[in-house]
């Protein structure tokens, strides 16, 4: 009895132990959850650029390592480019738009008072409130100077992160890999080694078909309202482009900023902004998408709303983000995880009393079956 005593002592304090050890886990990642945000960013990057260095050390016969910082160093320089041709002709628009927005405000708050009196007075409060966060403060105080400072260093500090994980993942990705593996069993490491890189392909795969995607979205967007004359057509291509990175209601999200441009700086040009967003969005939905992205990853369009819903519900917009990737990698693993050596019947079997029946040959016209 002593014994027996002992042994379930034991084993519950291990079960009490192990479960004090997933609580904490548990509890540190949820006050980490915007550090591994991050860490899963740089590691979805990283992925992308694993094939880019492959391809580029094959081309070029150069070790691994210099290879990673060339690749990375053309990447850093792709960025810079882009960023220094895009963001500043983006800023500049910026001031047209909100003047544009603040006048279309100032037109509904006139709107608003001439309605009824406690609707009116509600709307021209609700309108004054944003009509008020839009207005540039006269004189910069020492908060406001304070909390602009903090916010673009955290900006910063988050963005150099990213970049230094990405960097030292590439390089030290195989070391890792190993020392990941070491603690699997010896029977089992191949085929945890060919999940993980199935997985990591997947990702690379989705956030080059990601970058894509917002490339030509941003790219048609700012032709199609360049031509039609649309104000701040280039502000409004990058943020569309941008929204593009939200599947299934980032159009929607990108098309917002162009309506509400037509609507405050040409109203007539609404309808043809609604019309080319309905042209693009079709296009990018029967198209682009099928071409970049199914093709690519491999996920149904079922699969991927699932994991919209679930991934916006529990995280918001960034848990929308990393859903699809997410289930990318999980459906990567499940699928090694089936039996693929024996097929799933399509149809249901019929009961051993049909398929007896089925075999019988029927009866002849003197009643009996015929000899052979």
């Amino acid at each position: 009895m002593r014994g027996d005593a002992y042994r379930w002592f034991v084993r519950g304090a291990a079960v009490a132990f192990g479960a004090a050890v997933a609580v904490g886990v548990l509890f540190a990642a949820f006050l980490a959850v915007r550090e591994l945000l991050l860490i899963f960013v740089a590691v979805l990057l990283g992925a992308a650029l694993e094939p880019i260095v492959g391809t580029a050390r094959d081309r070029l016969n150069m070790p691994r390592a210099p290879t990673i910082l060339l690749v990375y160093l053309l990447f850093l320089a792709l960025v810079g480019l882009l960023a220094f041709l895009v963001v500043p002709s983006a800023v500049a628009q910026g001031p047209q738009l909100l003047h544009g927005v603040q006048a279309f405000l100032d037109h509904l708050r006139t709107t608003a008072r001439t309605l009824p009196s406690p609707l009116g007075t509600v709307a021209d409060n609700m309108l004054a409130s944003v009509s008020g966060g839009l207005q540039k403060p006269t004189a910069a105080s020492p908060e406001l100077v304070i909390n602009a400072g903090m916010t673009a260093a955290q900006a910063l500090i988050a963005l150099g992160t990213v970049l230094a994980i990405v960097f030292f993942w590439m390089t030290e990705r195989a070391r890792l890999q190993r020392y990941a593996l070491s603690f699997i069993p010896a029977d089992r490491r191949p085929g945890v080694h060919e999940a993980w890189n199935d997985v990591e392909l997947r990702l690379g795969l989705w956030v080059r078909g990601q970058l894509i995607l917002m490339g030509i979205i941003a790219v048609a967007t700012g032709v199609v309202y360049t031509v039609i004359g649309l104000p701040s057509s280039l502000l409004v291509a990058v943020l569309a482009g941008i929204a593009e990175a939200i599947p299934i209601v980032g159009p929607a999200i990108g098309a917002v900023p162009a309506i509400l441009v037509a609507i405050a700086l040409r109203p007539d040009l609404v309808i043809p902004v609604l019309v080319a967003y309905v042209v693009i969005h079709a296009a990018e939905s029967n198209v682009l998408v099928p071409l970049v992205m199914r093709n690519s990853i491999g996920i149904s369009p079922f699969m991927v709303l699932v994991s919209l819903m679930i991934g916006s519900a529990v995280g918001g917009i960034p848990g929308a983000f990393i859903a699809v990737p997410l289930t990318a990698g999980a459906e990567a693993v499940l699928t090694r995880l089936q039996d693929r050596e024996t097929p799933v019947a399509q149809e249901p079997a019929h009961a051993p009393d049909e398929a007896k029946t089925k075999d019988v040959p029927p009866p002849d016209s003197a009643g009996s079956t015929s000899a052979h």
